[in-house]
Formats: structure tokens, sequence, C-alpha cells
């Protein structure tokens, strides 16, 4: 690929689970005299987009229109969610409120660029709001080029095989980021996007490449996808087809945190393919995009311009101009 596509018309539904990502910054000087813990004095209190509103927080910063559905409790942190998706101009965000639940909140310490304790605070939606929100799902499809369902197993995504189902019949790519030990409710999706330890929980250990290759292709087959993308940390990723398999090395240079970087391969897969790139290329960006998401701390975005400006930097490298 000689240049990135335009983004700014690319089109992407997002469904799945939100969360609020809070981080308390500060130093840890001494250790508790109650217990033999690090006592972190906060110095910074930060919050962030988390889950499936981190994946629509990185398709904003590409510059592309994502419209985000999902459901937050009736709550100060749902709230606060909903204040900071509106800082985007190009993310609709719809989310239902369920008084019945608390907003998800994941809440990390920090101390010198390491995390010292992380505290999740969860419960599930209930079967109304979810109904509500299937609806709006039907509303938003037309509009959509790409779907993604990002699934963190929080219970938002109940009707995602319906969800699968509507978006294909309409001939909608339907791109998942999957969960869980059962990946049978993903069937007849185009393309999953599973983390190695995600990938062995389902299809098993393996020892050697071959074997690896193996039994890609098979959950692939299984689940009659278009497509499997495992990110493979150090080892980059892997792309399964019918009758291929591609392999693209690593893009990392320095890893601070790899917290999000799921959400951030799986919306530069969406925006590349709603913008017309085919997919080994859109592989290879959301590859560069994942080496430069990793060198940030907590759940960060990448941008168009760092990605052009990283495939300019790896051309000089090589001699290219």
């Amino acid at each position: 690929m000689t240049a990135l596509p335009k983004f700014e018309n690319a089109k992407i539904l997002v469904v799945g689970d939100v969360m609020l990502d809070r981080y308390w910054f500060g130093d840890v000087c001494r250790i508790s005299p109650e217990a033999p813990v690090p006592v972190l004095k906060v110095e910074r209190v930060e919050e962030r987009p988390g889950g499936a509103a981190n994946v629509a927080r990185n398709i904003a910063a590409l510059g592309a229109q994502a419209t985000l559905l999902s459901v937050v409790g009736d709550d100060e942190a749902g709230a606060c969610l909903e204040r900071l998706l509106k800082q985007h101009d190009n993310i609709g965000a719809l989310l239902h409120r369920d008084s019945s639940i608390s907003t998800t909140i994941k809440l990390r310490a920090v101390a010198r660029h390491q995390q010292l304790l992380r505290i999740d605070f969860e419960t599930q939606p209930s079967h109304e709001v979810l109904n509500a929100k299937l609806a709006d799902f039907r509303v938003k499809l037309p509009e959509a080029a790409v779907v993604i369902l990002s699934d963190y197993g929080k219970g938002g995504l109940a009707h995602i095989a319906e969800m699968i189902r509507l978006a294909r019949a309409a001939g909608k790519p339907v791109l998942v980021d999957p969960k869980g030990d059962d990946y049978a409710r993903y069937r007849g999706a185009t393309m999953l996007t599973p983390n190695r330890s995600e990938f062995r929980e389902v299809a098993g250990s393996w020892k050697t490449d071959a074997e690896f290759n193996n039994k890609a292709e098979k959950l692939r087959t299984e689940l009659q996808l278009d497509a499997l993308l495992v990110t493979r940390s150090e080892d980059g990723m892997s792309l399964y087809r019918t009758n291929e398999a591609l392999h693209e090395p690593t893009q990392t240079r320095e890893v601070f945190d790899v917290s999000g970087a799921g959400d951030t391969v799986i919306a530069t897969l969406a925006v590349m393919l709603a913008s017309g790139a085919d997919l080994p290329d859109a592989m290879r960006i959301a590859n560069r995009a994942a080496g430069i998401v990793v060198g940030k701390l907590g759940t960060a975005v990448v941008s168009r311009e760092e990605i052009v400006r990283d495939i300019s930097e790896g051309r000089r490298e090589k001699g290219e101009g």
C-alpha cells in the first residue's frame, strides 16, 4: 500500500460493553503499617472511555465516524462516560440507562508507569434495556459500512447472534472482538480478532506453527467465518482466509501498556475496510497502529497522522526515501 485511503466518510457501527477506565496516578514512598502493601499517594486522576467506547474513540481518532450502542447505569460513572464521549464530534453515542445496574468501572492505581492494582465494578444489564438496544441496532444498521461487536463479557451482547444475522443479511461486514471459551455465538460473523491467549482458551495449546495454523483454520471453518485474525503479541498477527494464511511481523518498538490494544486493532481494521481497503492492507495498517498504541500508557488511541508518520519512518529505515 502506497498511501492510506481517506477515512472521513467511513461510518462504523460499534455495539458492545462500555466501561469507564479510571486511573489514579501517583508515587509510592513507603509501605503501609497496616499490611505489607505499598501506599500510593495519588497526585492525579484521569478518566477515559473503555471497552466498546474505546473502540469508538479509536475510530474517531482516525478521523472516521462512529455510532456507539451500549448500556450504562443511571449513575455518576455513566454520566461521566457520556460526557467524555460528547467531546468527540464524530462519535454518536446511544447509551441506554439501566437504573438496576452500575456502570462498569475499571479502576487502576499506577506509580511510575507501573500498574499496582486494578479494581473492577460491574453488573449485567436487564433484558428490557438489551431489547431496546437491539431495536436501535435495527435502526442504525443501514447507515453503517462496517459493524463492530465488542464483547467484554459484561452481558451487553446477549443478542449478538441476531445482530450478526441482521448485519450479514444487510450485506454489512461484521468484525467481532470475542470473549470467553464459547465462540458458537459468533458463528457467521465476517471476522473474529482474538488475541493469542483468547485463541488458546478456545482452540487449546500448540507446540509448532503448523499446529497453530491448523487450529486456526479449523476454528475459522467451524464458525463459518470469512476470516480469522489472531493477534500474537511479539509474534505479530496472523490472518486466515479460505486457502490462505498471511503473517505480519510485529511493529512494536517499546511496550508500556497493552491494555486497549485490541480495541485499536479492530477499530483500524474496520475503518480501513469501510474506506475501501482490502483485508491484507487493513491488517498491515492495524498492525502498525497496535505497535504505536502499546507505546502509550493506559487505554489510548492512534491518529491517522501517527500512522502516516510511522509508515514514513519505516520507509526511511529501509532506505526507500
